[in-house]
C-alpha cells in the first residue's frame, strides 16, 4: 500500500468515528465528546474515560489506545484488522465504547 492509499482509507476511518459520534450525540444515547487534532481522535465520555485512535504513518498503521488496552490495526482483506488478531477495528472500538459508557454503543464504518 503506499503512502497516499494508506491515508485515504485512515482518513474515512477517522471521518467515520466522527460520524458515528455525531448520530450516538444526536439520538442522546450517550454524550461523547470527540476532539480531532490531525491524525488524532480523542473521544471523551462523561466519567471522563478515553479511548484515542491515532494514525501511524510510517507504518501503515492505525493505533487505538481505551482502559483494555492498546491496539495496532493494519489493513488486511478490505478492513482495518488487529495486527495480534484481536479483531476488526470498529468491533473493538464498539466493544470499549460499550464498557466505557456503560451501555451499548455500535460504531460502524
Amino acid at each position: 500500500m503506499t503512502d497516499q492509499e494508506f491515508m485515504d482509507r485512515a482518513e474515512s476511518l477517522l471521518h467515520a468515528i466522527e460520524q458515528c459520534c455525531d448520530r450516538i450525540n444526536d439520538q442522546g444515547e450517550v454524550d461523547i465528546d470527540n476532539q480531532r487534532v490531525g491524525a488524532m481522535v480523542t473521544l471523551v465520555w462523561p466519567n471522563r474515560s478515553q479511548i484515542i485512535v491515532n494514525l501511524q504513518k510510517p507504518l501503515h498503521e492505525v493505533w487505538m489506545a481505551a482502559r483494555s488496552g492498546g491496539y495496532h490495526f493494519c489493513w488486511r482483506e478490505g478492513q482495518w484488522q488487529d495486527t495480534k488478531g484481536q479483531g476488526e477495528f470498529f468491533d473493538l472500538l464498539s466493544r470499549d465504547a460499550t464498557a466505557q459508557a456503560g451501555q451499548a454503543l455500535r460504531f460502524t464504518p
